[in-house]
């Protein structure tokens, strides 16, 4: 008879095989059905687009992302930079960009900093097109992009966002290195999956085109949450609208390359994520929003692994310590350990996702990205203890210290060097 540890074991090293299988069945559905095929995105009449670049201190980095969207291959668009209560030379950066390019760059100056959704919002209100970009102040996207997305919004008048397949800049550090294989066997290979089997959890907050008429009818972002991607997602696909990934539609981004800036990264993630499954929990009540089902659960289900990551490496350590103490109640933890097949099971499994989200996303780029498939090795040990310790600080100040969201941002951490 199985005892409560002996479950407890198989759920910390069994959820995250199962979930393996899930993921490379769903994203090899996708890519089969949707990414094999050469598509032509062409279309007959382009609709207007805005790009939308929210900025805060960014005086490093606008000039170049301003002038990697001059070079896009679309008809009809302009560019609308919100700056955002900016202390260093960004206002100076880009009222000189658009005095340099009148017409097409348009430059809107907030005061005082007042927080990136908001931002946004003010740049939803002002700019023209019938469809928005948002591309974060350091991202540098593919030519080709805006056809990409434009096409998912002309073929269905459903659709009310697509999001992007961001592209790590940053690969001289160990951090960076293992942020590739992250982003392909996490990130993009997750988005394919669930687009096959449900609803997208969240579109990229770094790069995510929305239609016009979608995001002023849901409220625009909303300011309660730190994570406003993830919280509009949401909103737009609880009202009927559908949210699309479009891997062909490249951005290349810059991530944290230090301990503290994924930490900070990750927490934000974390919190964000629980404070928008909070607000939405009355999806239940709702039969007709039971394809969001699948990805609230999931969602839960994970945060609940973290958790228990956690309880079993501190259980561990605990047991280390005191064991050798005839203590009654502590004995029961020192057969708290993994199965003897685990280990190897999970590494392998971990391998072969990575393996095969790096397969799919090097079509996408000239460099090959099996190159970096050897750094992958240290995701399982470092990155898990990282996202299971930052699901408990996220948890901690949603529902216990309860901190608000922060009306001002600050720019994150981008990396030490960038690839050029």
């Amino acid at each position: 008879m199985k005892t409560l540890w002996d479950l407890f074991n198989y759920f910390v090293f069994l959820y995250p095989l199962y979930m393996s299988f899930v993921w490379i069945i769903g994203a090899l559905l996708f890519y089969w059905r949707r990414e094999m095929k050469p598509r032509n995105s062409d279309l007959d009449t382009y609709p207007s687009y805005s790009i939308i670049v929210p900025s805060h201190n960014e005086e490093g980095a606008i000039k170049e992302t301003i002038e990697n969207l001059r070079d896009l291959d679309y008809p009809s668009y302009k560019v609308l930079v919100v700056d955002d209560g900016s202390t260093d030379r960004t206002a100076e950066i880009i009222d000189a960009l658009a005095d340099k390019y009148p017409g097409w760059l348009k430059a809107v100056h907030l005061m005082p900093n007042s927080g990136k959704s908001k931002a946004i919002n003010a740049g939803v209100l002002l700019c023209e097109g019938d469809l928005i970009l948002i591309v974060d102040a350091d991202c540098l996207v593919d030519k080709n992009i805006l056809k990409m997305m434009a096409w998912h919004f002309a073929k269905s008048p459903t659709v009310g966002a697509v999001t992007g397949n961001p592209r790590i800049r940053n690969r001289t550090t160990l951090l960076g290195k293992i942020q590739i294989g992250e982003y392909s066997s996490i990130i993009g290979l997750i988005k394919r999956a669930q687009r096959i089997l449900g609803k997208i959890l969240t579109v990229s907050g770094v790069v995510a085109s929305f239609r016009k008429s979608a995001f002023i009818r849901c409220g625009l972002f909303s300011s309660d949450t730190v994570t406003e991607d993830i919280d509009m997602t949401w909103k737009l696909e609880r009202a009927g609208w559908d949210v699309r990934f479009e891997p062909r539609a490249l951005a290349w981004i810059l991530t944290p390359e230090t301990i503290k800036g994924l930490w900070n990264q990750r927490v934000r993630w974390a919190q964000g994520g629980m404070e928008v499954m909070k607000k939405h929990k009355d999806i239940w009540l709702h039969f007709s929003e039971k394809r969001l089902w699948p990805v609230y659960l999931e969602y839960v289900v994970s945060i609940f692994w973290a958790f228990s990551v956690a309880f079993m490496l501190l259980s561990w350590l605990a047991a280390f310590v005191l064991c050798h103490f005839n203590i009654p109640f502590i004995r029961p933890i020192c057969y708290l350990v993994a199965p003897s097949w685990a280990g190897g099971v999970l590494a392998t499994m971990c391998l072969i996702q990575t393996l095969i989200s790096l397969y799919i996303d090097s079509h996408y780029e000239s460099r090959s990205l099996l190159r970096y498939y050897y750094w992958i090795i240290w995701y399982p040990f470092f990155y898990w203890m990282i996202n299971a310790a930052a699901a408990l600080a996220g948890f901690c100040n949603v529902f216990i210290f309860r901190k608000g969201v922060r009306v001002t941002w600050k720019s994150p951490d981008r990396g030490l060097q960038t690839l050029r």
